[in-house]
Protein backbone atom coordinates (compact mmCIF):
# COMPACT_ATOMS: atom_id res chain seq x y z
CA UNK A 1 0.00 0.00 0.00
CA UNK A 2 1.49 3.41 -1.07
CA UNK A 3 0.72 6.37 1.70
CA UNK A 4 -1.35 9.44 0.37
CA UNK A 5 -0.13 12.50 2.38
CA UNK A 6 -3.09 12.95 3.92
CA UNK A 7 -3.12 9.30 5.10
CA UNK A 8 0.53 10.04 6.27
CA UNK A 9 0.02 13.08 7.96
CA UNK A 10 -3.09 11.58 10.47
CA UNK A 11 -0.50 8.86 11.40
CA UNK A 12 2.04 11.02 12.29
CA UNK A 13 -0.51 13.65 14.28
CA UNK A 14 -0.91 10.56 16.24
CA UNK A 15 2.47 9.27 16.90
CA UNK A 16 3.77 12.41 17.73
CA UNK A 17 0.62 13.52 19.86
CA UNK A 18 1.85 10.99 22.81
CA UNK A 19 4.89 9.77 24.02
CA UNK A 20 3.68 5.84 24.17
CA UNK A 21 1.27 4.73 21.44
CA UNK A 22 -0.28 1.54 20.76
CA UNK A 23 -1.88 0.35 16.99
CA UNK A 24 -4.06 -2.82 18.56
CA UNK A 25 -6.76 -4.77 17.43
CA UNK A 26 -9.47 -3.64 19.97
CA UNK A 27 -8.85 -1.46 22.98
CA UNK A 28 -6.86 -2.50 26.31
CA UNK A 29 -9.75 -2.82 28.45
CA UNK A 30 -11.39 -5.19 25.69
CA UNK A 31 -9.15 -6.44 23.08
CA UNK A 32 -10.02 -8.06 20.11
CA UNK A 33 -6.77 -10.66 19.43
CA UNK A 34 -4.55 -12.76 21.82
CA UNK A 35 -1.00 -10.42 20.36
CA UNK A 36 -2.72 -7.38 20.90
CA UNK A 37 -4.45 -8.27 24.80
CA UNK A 38 -0.66 -9.35 25.80
CA UNK A 39 0.95 -6.28 24.53
CA UNK A 40 -1.75 -4.36 26.06
CA UNK A 41 -1.43 -6.07 29.51
CA UNK A 42 2.47 -5.36 29.36
CA UNK A 43 2.02 -1.77 29.19
CA UNK A 44 -0.66 -1.63 31.89
CA UNK A 45 1.19 -3.31 34.43
CA UNK A 46 4.19 0.00 33.42
CA UNK A 47 1.82 2.82 32.75
CA UNK A 48 -1.00 1.80 34.35
CA UNK A 49 -3.13 2.99 31.50
CA UNK A 50 -1.64 6.06 30.62
CA UNK A 51 -0.85 5.71 26.87
CA UNK A 52 -2.16 6.19 23.95
CA UNK A 53 -4.50 3.26 22.09
CA UNK A 54 -6.14 3.02 18.64
CA UNK A 55 -8.26 0.32 17.51
CA UNK A 56 -7.36 -0.31 13.82
CA UNK A 57 -10.47 -2.60 13.30
CA UNK A 58 -12.26 0.96 13.72
CA UNK A 59 -10.72 2.74 10.47
CA UNK A 60 -9.12 0.51 7.63
CA UNK A 61 -7.49 3.54 6.43
CA UNK A 62 -5.02 3.58 8.98
CA UNK A 63 -5.47 -0.45 9.82
CA UNK A 64 -3.80 -0.66 6.58
CA UNK A 65 -1.44 2.70 6.56
CA UNK A 66 0.67 2.08 10.04
CA UNK A 67 1.71 -1.62 7.97
CA UNK A 68 2.72 0.86 5.40
CA UNK A 69 4.15 3.84 7.38
CA UNK A 70 6.51 1.80 9.54
CA UNK A 71 6.85 -1.45 6.82
CA UNK A 72 6.05 -3.56 9.72
CA UNK A 73 3.41 -5.97 9.00
CA UNK A 74 1.23 -6.80 11.38
CA UNK A 75 -0.84 -5.64 14.58
CA UNK A 76 -0.29 -4.39 17.72
CA UNK A 77 2.97 -1.52 16.86
CA UNK A 78 4.12 0.23 19.79
CA UNK A 79 5.60 3.69 18.89
CA UNK A 80 7.70 4.95 21.83
CA UNK A 81 8.94 8.93 21.42
CA UNK A 82 7.89 8.81 17.55
CA UNK A 83 9.78 5.53 16.80
CA UNK A 84 8.48 2.25 16.23
CA UNK A 85 9.52 -0.79 18.85
CA UNK A 86 7.95 -3.13 17.05
CA UNK A 87 5.23 -6.07 17.76
CA UNK A 88 4.34 -8.43 20.30
CA UNK A 89 7.19 -10.32 20.30
CA UNK A 90 9.56 -7.47 20.64
CA UNK A 91 7.75 -5.88 23.15
CA UNK A 92 7.37 -8.91 25.25
CA UNK A 93 11.27 -9.91 24.44
CA UNK A 94 12.07 -6.44 26.14
CA UNK A 95 9.37 -6.25 28.38
CA UNK A 96 11.37 -9.66 30.47
CA UNK A 97 14.80 -8.53 29.65
CA UNK A 98 13.92 -4.82 31.55
CA UNK A 99 14.92 -3.04 28.41
CA UNK A 100 11.20 -1.71 27.69
CA UNK A 101 11.24 0.04 31.65
CA UNK A 102 14.61 1.36 30.55
CA UNK A 103 13.17 2.90 27.23
CA UNK A 104 10.13 4.06 29.43
CA UNK A 105 12.32 5.88 32.03
CA UNK A 106 11.28 3.13 34.85
CA UNK A 107 13.04 1.58 37.22
CA UNK A 108 14.01 -2.45 36.54
CA UNK A 109 11.71 -4.41 37.11
CA UNK A 110 11.64 -7.22 40.30
CA UNK A 111 12.84 -10.49 38.81
CA UNK A 112 12.71 -12.33 42.29
CA UNK A 113 11.20 -15.53 41.47
CA UNK A 114 7.61 -16.38 42.82
CA UNK A 115 6.82 -18.79 45.93
CA UNK A 116 4.64 -20.77 44.73
CA UNK A 117 3.57 -24.85 45.65
CA UNK A 118 3.21 -27.87 43.68
CA UNK A 119 1.47 -30.97 45.60
CA UNK A 120 3.42 -34.00 45.71
CA UNK A 121 1.03 -35.61 43.54
CA UNK A 122 1.15 -33.01 41.10
CA UNK A 123 4.89 -33.10 40.91
CA UNK A 124 4.63 -36.61 39.97
CA UNK A 125 2.28 -36.18 37.15
CA UNK A 126 4.26 -33.48 35.76
CA UNK A 127 7.45 -35.87 36.25
CA UNK A 128 5.73 -38.10 34.17
CA UNK A 129 5.53 -35.88 31.16
CA UNK A 130 8.30 -34.27 31.34
CA UNK A 131 10.39 -37.13 31.16
CA UNK A 132 8.79 -37.85 27.41
CA UNK A 133 10.27 -34.79 26.69
CA UNK A 134 14.43 -34.71 27.27
CA UNK A 135 15.73 -31.41 27.38
CA UNK A 136 12.49 -29.88 27.81
CA UNK A 137 11.53 -27.14 30.31
CA UNK A 138 7.90 -26.55 31.87
CA UNK A 139 6.95 -23.07 31.25
CA UNK A 140 3.52 -21.55 32.85
CA UNK A 141 2.18 -18.49 32.00
CA UNK A 142 -0.94 -16.32 33.57
CA UNK A 143 -2.24 -13.82 30.67
CA UNK A 144 -3.30 -10.09 31.81
CA UNK A 145 -6.81 -11.29 31.79
CA UNK A 146 -5.89 -14.16 34.26
CA UNK A 147 -5.98 -17.14 32.04
CA UNK A 148 -3.57 -19.48 33.09
CA UNK A 149 -1.77 -22.31 30.48
CA UNK A 150 1.47 -24.57 31.21
CA UNK A 151 2.84 -25.63 28.36
CA UNK A 152 6.40 -27.63 27.13
CA UNK A 153 9.40 -25.96 25.32
CA UNK A 154 12.57 -24.86 25.31
CA UNK A 155 14.29 -22.59 27.78
CA UNK A 156 14.69 -18.99 26.04
CA UNK A 157 16.88 -17.72 28.60
CA UNK A 158 14.64 -14.50 30.07
CA UNK A 159 12.52 -16.23 32.14
CA UNK A 160 12.13 -16.61 35.74
CA UNK A 161 12.43 -20.44 37.81
CA UNK A 162 10.78 -21.14 40.60
CA UNK A 163 11.00 -24.57 41.93
CA UNK A 164 8.74 -26.37 44.02
CA UNK A 165 8.55 -30.02 44.99
CA UNK A 166 11.47 -30.85 42.86
CA UNK A 167 9.55 -29.13 39.61
CA UNK A 168 11.57 -26.20 37.47
CA UNK A 169 8.59 -23.59 36.60
CA UNK A 170 9.82 -21.33 33.91
CA UNK A 171 7.77 -18.07 33.78
CA UNK A 172 7.64 -14.79 31.71
CA UNK A 173 8.15 -11.56 33.97
CA UNK A 174 4.35 -10.56 34.32
CA UNK A 175 3.23 -14.25 34.60
CA UNK A 176 5.59 -14.01 38.26
CA UNK A 177 4.42 -10.96 38.87
CA UNK A 178 0.76 -12.65 39.50
CA UNK A 179 2.09 -16.04 40.36
CA UNK A 180 2.76 -15.05 43.76
CA UNK A 181 1.38 -17.90 46.30
CA UNK A 182 -0.16 -19.88 43.13
CA UNK A 183 -1.18 -23.64 44.40
CA UNK A 184 -0.98 -26.42 42.03
CA UNK A 185 -2.60 -29.74 42.40
CA UNK A 186 -3.78 -32.84 40.92
CA UNK A 187 -7.49 -33.25 41.13
CA UNK A 188 -9.65 -36.12 40.08
CA UNK A 189 -13.52 -36.07 39.22
CA UNK A 190 -16.46 -37.15 37.23
CA UNK A 191 -15.11 -35.08 34.68
CA UNK A 192 -11.83 -36.40 34.18
CA UNK A 193 -7.96 -35.99 35.95
CA UNK A 194 -5.68 -33.33 35.37
CA UNK A 195 -3.66 -29.89 37.14
CA UNK A 196 -5.87 -27.93 39.12
CA UNK A 197 -4.84 -24.09 39.96
CA UNK A 198 -5.08 -21.78 42.93
CA UNK A 199 -3.90 -18.45 42.00
CA UNK A 200 -4.74 -15.95 45.23
CA UNK A 201 -4.23 -12.83 43.31
CA UNK A 202 -6.84 -13.44 40.69
CA UNK A 203 -10.21 -11.41 40.38
CA UNK A 204 -13.16 -13.62 42.52
CA UNK A 205 -14.76 -16.09 40.63
CA UNK A 206 -18.52 -15.47 39.39
CA UNK A 207 -20.66 -16.41 41.99
CA UNK A 208 -23.98 -17.34 41.93
CA UNK A 209 -27.31 -15.02 43.33
CA UNK A 210 -30.71 -16.21 43.80
CA UNK A 211 -33.51 -14.26 42.35
CA UNK A 212 -34.85 -13.86 45.96
CA UNK A 213 -31.05 -12.29 46.93
CA UNK A 214 -31.20 -10.06 43.69
CA UNK A 215 -34.94 -8.42 45.50
CA UNK A 216 -33.94 -8.37 49.08
CA UNK A 217 -30.15 -6.45 47.88
CA UNK A 218 -32.27 -4.08 45.56
CA UNK A 219 -35.08 -3.75 48.13
CA UNK A 220 -32.11 -2.33 50.89
CA UNK A 221 -31.13 0.43 48.17
CA UNK A 222 -27.62 -1.69 47.88
CA UNK A 223 -25.22 0.35 45.34
CA UNK A 224 -25.33 -2.72 42.13
CA UNK A 225 -25.69 -2.90 38.63
CA UNK A 226 -28.11 -5.25 36.97
CA UNK A 227 -27.32 -6.08 33.03
CA UNK A 228 -29.33 -7.51 30.68
CA UNK A 229 -27.41 -9.46 28.19
CA UNK A 230 -30.95 -10.88 26.41
CA UNK A 231 -31.89 -9.82 23.00
CA UNK A 232 -34.24 -7.14 22.27
CA UNK A 233 -37.10 -9.82 21.74
CA UNK A 234 -36.82 -11.20 24.69
CA UNK A 235 -36.58 -7.80 26.65
CA UNK A 236 -39.48 -6.43 24.87
CA UNK A 237 -41.75 -9.88 25.82
CA UNK A 238 -40.38 -9.68 29.53
CA UNK A 239 -38.80 -6.61 30.39
CA UNK A 240 -36.39 -5.93 33.74
CA UNK A 241 -37.30 -2.08 33.83
CA UNK A 242 -34.48 -1.82 37.05
CA UNK A 243 -31.89 -3.62 34.86
CA UNK A 244 -29.20 -1.87 32.04
CA UNK A 245 -28.84 -3.04 28.65
CA UNK A 246 -25.93 -4.42 27.59
CA UNK A 247 -25.43 -1.65 24.64
CA UNK A 248 -22.50 -0.15 23.16
CA UNK A 249 -23.29 2.63 25.51
CA UNK A 250 -23.34 0.59 28.70
CA UNK A 251 -19.81 -1.77 27.17
CA UNK A 252 -18.07 2.34 26.82
CA UNK A 253 -19.10 2.98 30.53
CA UNK A 254 -18.01 -0.40 31.79
CA UNK A 255 -14.63 -0.03 30.86
CA UNK A 256 -13.76 3.12 33.10
CA UNK A 257 -16.24 2.17 35.92
CA UNK A 258 -15.42 1.30 39.35
CA UNK A 259 -13.89 -2.40 39.76
CA UNK A 260 -15.70 -2.65 42.69
CA UNK A 261 -19.04 -1.47 41.54
CA UNK A 262 -21.38 -4.90 42.06
CA UNK A 263 -22.02 -6.11 38.68
CA UNK A 264 -25.03 -9.01 38.43
CA UNK A 265 -25.91 -10.31 34.75
CA UNK A 266 -29.10 -12.07 33.87
CA UNK A 267 -30.16 -13.64 30.75
CA UNK A 268 -33.10 -15.55 29.59
CA UNK A 269 -32.01 -18.83 31.67
CA UNK A 270 -29.03 -18.04 33.40
CA UNK A 271 -26.77 -19.97 30.74
CA UNK A 272 -25.63 -17.09 28.23
CA UNK A 273 -24.96 -14.26 30.74
CA UNK A 274 -22.49 -16.64 32.76
CA UNK A 275 -20.22 -15.78 29.75
CA UNK A 276 -20.25 -12.21 30.03
CA UNK A 277 -20.18 -12.00 33.63
CA UNK A 278 -16.45 -14.36 33.15
CA UNK A 279 -15.35 -11.74 30.78
CA UNK A 280 -16.17 -9.19 33.23
CA UNK A 281 -14.90 -11.06 35.75
CA UNK A 282 -11.32 -11.00 34.18
CA UNK A 283 -11.81 -7.40 33.05
CA UNK A 284 -11.44 -6.69 37.08
CA UNK A 285 -14.59 -6.67 38.34
CA UNK A 286 -14.17 -7.55 42.07
CA UNK A 287 -18.07 -8.26 42.69
CA UNK A 288 -19.44 -10.49 39.83
CA UNK A 289 -22.54 -12.28 39.96
CA UNK A 290 -24.81 -14.30 37.65
CA UNK A 291 -28.51 -14.39 37.95
CA UNK A 292 -29.27 -18.30 39.10
CA UNK A 293 -31.93 -19.24 36.88
CA UNK A 294 -32.39 -15.59 34.70
CA UNK A 295 -35.50 -14.21 33.89
CA UNK A 296 -37.55 -17.23 33.81
CA UNK A 297 -36.61 -17.64 37.34
CA UNK A 298 -36.78 -14.07 38.71
CA UNK A 299 -40.31 -13.45 36.76
CA UNK A 300 -41.58 -17.07 37.42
Amino acid sequence: MTLDSALRERIEQQINSHNVVLYMKGTPKMPQCGFSAKTAGMLDSLLEGDYASFNVLEDQDIREGIKAFGNWPTIPQLYIRGELVGGCDIVTEMFNAGELHDMLGLEKPDRTPPEIHISDKAADKIREFLDAYPDQYLHFSITSDWNAQFNIGPKQGQEIESESAGIRVLMDLATAQRAKGAKIDWVESVQGEGLSLDIPGAPAPVKQMAPAELQQRMNSGERLMVVDTRAQADRSQRPLDFARVLDAELMAELKDADRQLPLVFVCNIGVSSQAVAEHYRKQGFAQVYNLEGGVEALLG
